[in-house]
């Protein structure tokens, strides 16, 4: 088999079909970039959600003077008995596995910090306007229902918040934008495919002579084939690698941006990107040579 025919016959096939191909590339790209994309989000998703899923606690506010929360009301604050009774109830439950006590000294300087960035705020807050807690920890963060079930009806506790649902809200979020950029991806994929079989079908069409000519002088499928596939193989490799450019400026454009709010554990590497930005380029280069192989198979019937 001749390599230098064999290329010569791919830049011919490419610069015939320009458009198309250019089409086809800026396709590829894009499609592979939104697939990427969503894989980078999957990627943070599960890393932020590994390292909050092991952070997160459930807070048992207790009740104060005046507390508008109907467990409450015309009961006054919460008593000491009533703390002693609380903190030894939490440690019983064999779901706990570990609980601290939050005065509001404590409460108050976590809120301080929490909100630095609003002074206003902060010179409006008194002490005395922060609320005691339980803090807790569960051996399995999945088996909180029984533990807030139990807690909320105990007295003097105003209320019991699950941190995990708050974080629940915005990995909900990513977990919608993840599945949005996949639907659109797929769809980009299947234009690309259209796309290259319709550029092979031009190609193949432009060359009808020399493919006749080719088997006529008993040249083998295989040889007949190559520069068609190679021409897809081609658009799929530059847009693949087009589409790792416009991954690497999602990284530090989008997720460094957005990684500022999260702490470093959870944050994606650029060793992540890498291999999404592999995998990616691999995908547009298969899909590519496999639409280009098929659609010749059809039209060609070598």
């Amino acid at each position: 088999m001749r390599a230098g025919f064999i290329f010569s016959e791919v830049w011919i096939g490419l610069r015939r079909n320009a458009t198309m191909t250019i089409a086809l590339i800026v396709t590829v790209a894009i499609g592979m970039a939104l697939l990427g994309i969503g894989m980078m989000i999957n990627t943070q998703v599960s890393q932020a959600k590994n390292y909050w899923t092991d952070k997160v606690e459930i807070s048992v506010f207790l009740c104060q003077k005046n507390s508008p929360f109907d467990n409450c009301k015309g009961k006054g604050g919460v008593t000491q008995a009533q703390k002693a009774k609380l903190e030894q109830q939490i440690k019983a439950m064999t779901e706990v596995e570990r609980v601290e006590f939050e005065d509001q000294a404590q409460a108050y300087e976590n809120f301080k910090q929490q909100y630095a960035n609003n002074s206003v705020l902060v010179a409006a807050t008194r002490v005395e306007d922060m609320p005691e807690s339980f803090r807790i920890k569960l051996k399995n963060p999945e088996n909180y229902g029984n533990v807030i079930e139990t807690l909320q009806k105990a007295e003097g506790v105003s209320q019991v918040v699950d941190q995990r649902k708050i974080v629940d809200n915005f990995f909900g979020f990513l977990g919608t934008l993840r599945s949005s950029a996949l639907v659109v991806a797929l769809i980009q994929v299947f234009a690309a495919i259209l796309l290259i079989g319709n550029t092979v079908r031009l190609s193949a069409y432009n060359r009808r002579r020399e493919t006749a000519i080719m088997r006529l002088v008993g040249a083998s499928n295989l040889y007949i084939q190559a520069p068609f596939v190679l021409e897809g193989m081609v658009a799929g490799l530059i847009g693949g690698v087009i589409s790792g450019f416009m991954l690497v400026a999602a990284k530090i454009v989008i997720f460094d941006g957005m990684q500022n709010y999260l702490v470093a554990a959870a944050r994606m590497t650029w060793e992540d990107v890498a291999v999404v930005i592999a995998f990616t380029m691999a995908v547009g280069v298969l899909i590519c040579v496999i639409a280009s192989f098929v659609t010749l198979r059809r039209y060609l019937k070598v």
